[in-house]
C-alpha cells in the first residue's frame, strides 16, 4: 500500500516528485545516456532499474523482484519435484539419495531467505510504522510455513507438514505478483522515460570554422546549433535562418506538422521533417519544455488520490481481519486436536488474506490512467482533477482560441448591383496578397479555397488603421472598413446596406471593396469557429454536461457563436479580471464547474475552478493554475478527461470491491468452514487463488487501455 497520506503534509515530497520518484528530471535530460547507440531499450533499462522511493516497493526495483522471481522459480524446480507430497499427488517416486531428503529444507531455506527477503524487509518497516498491511501479512505466512517446515524437517513432535514445496511456490508467486505490479506502475513511467529518450545524445554545433559534433550536455543557451531533416531538437531555441515542417507531436499530440521559419520558437525533442534549419539555442537541460513535462508526469503519478486513501484503509482493516481470522483458525483446529492441520490452515488464512491486489487495485488504474491520459496530449497535474472531472455539472470555456481559432476567416461576400462576387472576393484579394495582416491573409485563403484567378496588383500602401490600397489594371482599388469609406467621401450602395447591417448585428467587420470610387463589394470577417467545437459542445451535452462559454466579445458575437455551437449559457463582455467571477457564480447555483482557458489571462478563473484546464499549451506546461494541461488546441480533449474519468474511477470501485469481497469470502474457506464437506484449501491453492485476485485485478485496469482517448475519435 503506498502510504500517500504522509506525503501530504511533506511540502519537500511534492518536490521531488513525490510518489515512484524514477530518477529525477535533471538526470535524464542532462547527461547522455552511458550507451550512446541510439536511445535503444534505454528508456526500458532505466525503468528496470528505477528504485521506487516511497510507499510499500520503497527501495525496490522491478529488476530486483525479476531476478528474485526467476531465481525463485528455478530453486522451486527441485523442491518441489522433491517434495513427498507433491510425487504422492501426481503418483511419481522422486530418486532417493545420500541428502536427497536435505533438498527441500536446504533449499527452501535459501528461497525463504533471498525469494522472501522483500517481503520479510517490508513486514518489518510496517511492524516500525505500525501501519500493518500486505508485507506483514506475506511475512507472517511464509515465517509460518517456514518455521513449520523445519519443525517437520527435524522430525520435532512428529508433524508432518511438509511445506516446503508450499513455501517455495508460495514466495515465487507473490515476487510474481510483485514484479506484475512494479512493471505495471513502471509502465506509466514508461511514459517519462519516452519523453527522455525524445532528446539526441548529440547535437552539432555552428563554429567559425563549420560545425562540431558535441554532447548535447555541453550545449548552453546561445549557441547555434545546425539542426539537419529528421533529426531531433537538442534543445529550446528559436529558428535563425531556414524553414521545416517541424512534427510536434510528442508535445502537442497534434499530428499535422507545424511550419517553422526564421524568429519562430522550437522545442527539444521535435522533429525538423523536410529541411535543415538553424536554431539559436534558448533553454537546456532542466529548463526546456520537455523537462517541464517530464515533472508534470511524474508529479501526476507521485500526487495521491482520495481512492487510495480508502485501499490503505481497507488494507489496515483486512490485515486485521486475517491476522483476526488466522488465530481463530489456529486454536479452533488445535482445539478440534489437529495441530498439522491448525498450522496449514492458518498459513493458508493469513496467504489468501494478503490485500494484495487491494495494493494493486488504485495504483495500477492512476498509472494507466495517467498515462494514457498523456498519449491523448492531456498532462494531468493533479490526480484530484481527474478524478473530480467524473462529477462536472457545466463546462465553461473561454472563447478565444479555445472555441473559436482567434483568426480571422471570411464568412460572405455581397455586392452592389452589376458587380460579381467572384471577381469582387478576387480583387479584394489581389490588393491584400501582399498584406502580412491576418485579415488579408484571411481574404486571400477564401480566394484560393474558391480557385479563383487573382489579377496583378502594384503599389501596395497599408493605411493605418482604415484599410488598404493598391493598383489594380491601372485602377486604385481600396479595400478598408467604414472609416475609409467615411475618407473617401462615398457611400455605400443601398443594395449593399442590407446585407452589411445585419453582418454588424452579428459582430462580423465588414471591409468594402472601392474601385476608383465605387463601392463594388463588401465582404464579412468573422472568428472562425474550430470545427471540432461543435463535436465537443454536443458530446458533453449527450454526456449530461452543460456548456457555458464566457468572453470578452460584445453580445452579439458571442450570441452567434453560441448559435452556432448550440451553447447552453453565454457570458459575454466579461474582462480578464472577472473570468473567475463567472466561475464563482455557477458555483453558487450549486454547480460544479471545469474551467478550459488558455492559461494566459484566466489563471484565476482556472484555479477557482473545480476543475482548470489549460488549452493549447502546448509545450508551456507551467501553467500554473490549471490541474490539467491540454498539450494541443483541440477542445474534444475535454470528453477525453471526461471519459478517462469516469472510466478510471469505474475500475477503482471495481478492483475494489473485488479485491476486498474476495478476500472476506475466501478467509473462511480457507480457515476450513466448509472442512466437513470435503472443501478445503491448500497454501499453495490459497497463494494461486491470492494471486488470481492480483492477475484478475491487473487486467481490469489493462481494459483502461481500450479507451478511445484521441480526440477525433471521442463521439
Amino acid at each position: 500500500m503506498q502510504n500517500h497520506h504522509d506525503m501530504q503534509d511533506d511540502p519537500a515530497m511534492h518536490h521531488q516528485g513525490g510518489g515512484h520518484d524514477h530518477q529525477p528530471p535533471s538526470r535524464t535530460l542532462t547527461e547522455p545516456p552511458a550507451h550512446s547507440a541510439g536511445h535503444t531499450g534505454h528508456g526500458q533499462h532505466d525503468d528496470d532499474h528505477t528504485i521506487h522511493t516511497h510507499g510499500q516497493h520503497a527501495g525496490h526495483s522491478t529488476a530486483m523482484f525479476k531476478n528474485r522471481f526467476w531465481l525463485t522459480l528455478a530453486l522451486s524446480i527441485p523442491v518441489v519435484y522433491f517434495s513427498p507430497m507433491m510425487a504422492h499427488l501426481l503418483g511419481y517416486m522422486p530418486p532417493e539419495f545420500p541428502g536427497s531428503a536435505w533438498i527441500p529444507p536446504v533449499l527452501g531455506t535459501v528461497i525463504f531467505l533471498y525469494g522472501g527477503q522483500p517481503f520479510l524487509k517490508g513486514g518489518l518497516q510496517e511492524l516500525r510504522d505500525r501501519t500493518p498491511g500486505m508485507m506483514l501479512l506475506i511475512a507472517m505466512a511464509i515465517t509460518v510455513a517456514f518455521a513449520a517446515s523445519w519443525v517437520t524437517s527435524l522430525g520435532i513432535g512428529g508433524f508432518d507438514l511438509d511445506f516446503w514445496w508450499e513455501l517455495a511456490l508460495l514466495v515465487a508467486i507473490m515476487l510474481l505478483g510483485h514484479w506484475i505490479e512494479m512493471r505495471a506502475l513502471g509502465s506509466a513511467q514508461g511514459a517519462l522515460d519516452a519523453l527522455a529518450a525524445l532528446l539526441p545524445d548529440e547535437a552539432e554545433r555552428i563554429t567559425d570554422s563549420g560545425t562540431e559534433t558535441i554532447p548535447v550536455s555541453e550545449l548552453n543557451p546561445g549557441d547555434l546549433v545546425l539542426v539537419r531533416p529528421g533529426a531531433r531538437m537538442p534543445a529550446d531555441g528559436n529558428v535563425v535562418d531556414g524553414q521545416a515542417e517541424f512534427d510536434e507531436s510528442m508535445i502537442t499530440g497534434e499530428s499535422k506538422t507545424v511550419a517553422r521559419g526564421a524568429g519562430d520558437p522550437v522545442v527539444a525533442g521535435t522533429v525538423a521533417t523536410d529541411s535543415s534549419v538553424r536554431v539559436r539555442v534558448t533553454a537546456v537541460g532542466d529548463q526546456t519544455a520537455l523537462a517541464g513535462i517530464q515533472r508534470l508526469v511524474e508529479e501526476a503519478q507521485a500526487s495521491s488520490s482520495r481512492a487510495q486513501a480508502l485501499a490503505d484503509r481497507a488494507a489496515a482493516f483486512l490485515f486485521y481481519f486475517a491476522a483476526g481470522a488466522g488465530v481463530l483458525t489456529f486454536i479452533a483446529w488445535t482445539l478440534m486436536g489437529s495441530v498439522p492441520d491448525a498450522v496449514t490452515r492458518t498459513v493458508t488464512v493469513l496467504v489468501i488474506a494478503c490485500p494484495h491486489a487491494l495494493g494493486l487495485a488504485i495504483p495500477l488504474v492512476i498509472a494507466i490512467s495517467t498515462e494514457q491520459a498523456a498519449r491523448a496530449g492531456v498532462l494531468i497535474k493533479n490526480r484530484m482533477a481527474l478524478e473530480r472531472m467524473r462529477t462536472i455539472d457545466v463546462v465553461l470555456f473561454d472563447k478565444t482560441g479555445t472555441l473559436t481559432t482567434g483568426e480571422p476567416e471570411l464568412k460572405d461576400v455581397a455586392v452592389a448591383e452589376g458587380a460579381d462576387a467572384h471577381s469582387v472576393l478576387a480583387l479584394a484579394a489581389a490588393v491584400e496578397s501582399d498584406s502580412e495582416h491576418p485579415v488579408a491573409r484571411a481574404i486571400v485563403r477564401a480566394a484560393k479555397a474558391r480557385n479563383l484567378l487573382l489579377p496583378a496588383a502594384t503599389g501596395f500602401t497599408s493605411l493605418t488603421g482604415r484599410g488598404v490600397r493598391a493598383t489594380v489594371d491601372g485602377r486604385t482599388v481600396h479595400v478598408g472598413g467604414p472609416a475609409l469609406l467615411r475618407e473617401l467621401g462615398v457611400v455605400e450602395p443601398a443594395s449593399l446596406a442590407g446585407s452589411t447591417k445585419a453582418w454588424m448585428d452579428r459582430g462580423a467587420a465588414v471591409l468594402h471593396v472601392v474601385d476608383d470610387g465605387n463601392v463594388l463589394g463588401a465582404v464579412s470577417m468573422e472568428d472562425a469557429v474550430r470545427p471540432e467545437s461543435r463535436q465537443a459542445v454536443s458530446a458533453l451535452q449527450r454526456r449530461g454536461v452543460k456548456v457555458a462559454m464566457v468572453t470578452g466579445d460584445a453580445h452579439q458575437v458571442a450570441q452567434a457563436v453560441a448559435a452556432d455551437l448550440e451553447i447552453d449559457e453565454v457570458f459575454a463582455e466579461v474582462l480578464p479580471a472577472d473570468k473567475d467571477k463567472k466561475v464563482a457564480e455557477l458555483q453558487g447555483r450549486g454547480l460544479k464547474v471545469a474551467m478550459v482557458g488558455d492559461g494566459v489571462n484566466d489563471s484565476p478563473a482556472l484555479a477557482r475552478a473545480e476543475v482548470g484546464i489549460a488549452i493549447g499549451a502546448g509545450t508551456d506546461v507551467a501553467v500554473e493554475s490549471a490541474g490539467v494541461v491540454l498539450a494541443g488546441n483541440d477542445p474534444r480533449a475535454v470528453l477525453s478527461m471526461v471519459d478517462l474519468s469516469r472510466a478510471s474511477y469505474r475500475k477503482m470501485w471495481q478492483n475494489l470491491v473485488w479485491a476486498t469481497g474476495y478476500n472476506i469470502l475466501s478467509v473462511p474457506l480457507a480457515a476450513g468452514v466448509l472442512a466437513f464437506a470435503g472443501v478445503v484449501l491448500s497454501p499453495a491453492a490459497g497463494a494461486v487463488l491470492m494471486s488470481a485476485s492480483t492477475v484478475v485485478v491487473a487486467l481490469n485496469a489493462q481494459l483502461l487501455r481500450r479507451l478511445k482517448l484521441n480526440p477525433s475519435e471521442v463521439r
